[in-house]
């Protein structure tokens, strides 16, 4: 061997060298998919059993581990099923953050979704609702809605116009539907039976959860009642909507079937999947 040539590496630097070219490469994190825990989120504490939400459980349950892991979820509830257990353990902790109020309904939000898997779970497809001080025809709705509104509304060759807007607990007939974000009411009262199914047909397409609403089914005239799927800030009765429309039901206290003429229904969608195309 010709003494001249020598390792660079020598000593401790060539050991540390030897034992990184021998450790396999770091496994990659999972990956929590939101849209799909918060469509679980809606669709799953209303059923009767702890059913999986098709295409959400894989995510679900890496947020159930990541809950179990810090003593907010038993283990026996990690199955991918985001019942009631899930969104009281997930509102606890919201609460260890700090929030308060429709930021700890117990529905994931980015920063608490991003927080609770650091080092677990990476998130991908994150949903935000933006500033929830905006407006649509006067009305206060978040960013997210406004933007869903704006852009059904440019569906049609009339103007969708808000009677009552999100965040509010002003019509006791609303079951609290609109204490959170993303449900608004719209009148109807210059259209056409024709052009309200119309209406309809365009909410759901951008993403709505959307129905007539008439008088034989309670204290209140013919309007248009919609819920934006997928918002993180939909108080607990709306998302129980949202459950109903994933259903095909009318999203009403008796759960009977959607009544929307087949012409006028669009295959379930949310605002997000809508921009995918």
């Amino acid at each position: 061997m010709n003494p001249t040539r020598r390792s660079l590496l020598t000593g401790g630097a060539a050991a540390a060298a030897a034992t990184f070219l021998a450790t396999p490469a770091l496994a990659a994190l999972p990956v929590v998919d939101m849209e799909m825990v918060l469509l679980a989120a809606q669709v799953d504490p209303p059923k009767p059993n702890t059913g999986l939400t098709p295409g959400a459980s894989a995510s679900v349950i890496e947020v159930e581990r990541a809950l179990s892991a810090k003593g907010l979820l038993s283990s026996g509830a990690v199955d991918g099923h985001y019942g009631t257990s899930t969104v009281s353990a997930y509102a606890a902790w919201q609460r260890s953050l700090g929030y308060t109020g429709i930021d700890a309904n117990g529905i994931p939000g980015p920063s608490s979704l991003t927080s609770l898997g650091s080092g677990r779970y990476t998130v991908t497809r994150t949903v935000s609702t933006g500033s929830r001080t905006d407006s649509y025809g006067g009305k206060r709705v978040n960013t997210r809605t406004r933007n869903m509104l704006a852009a059904a509304d440019g569906m049609l060759s009339w103007s969708l116009v808000i009677t009552q807007g999100s965040y509010t607990s002003s019509n006791p007939s609303s079951a609290g539907t609109h204490d959170g974000g993303g449900v608004v009411d719209i009148s109807v009262t210059n259209l056409t039976t024709t052009q309200r199914w119309q209406t309809i047909k365009a909410l759901r397409t951008v993403g709505f959860a959307a129905w007539l609403r008439n008088p034989s089914q309670g204290d209140w005239p013919y309007h248009i009642h919609a819920a934006a799927v997928s918002d993180p800030d939909l108080a607990s009765a709306a998302r129980n909507q949202i459950h109903d429309y994933y259903f095909g039901k009318n999203g009403l206290a008796n759960h009977a079937a959607d009544d929307t003429p087949t012409a006028y229904r669009m295959p379930f969608t949310w605002w997000e999947k809508y921009l995918r195309g």
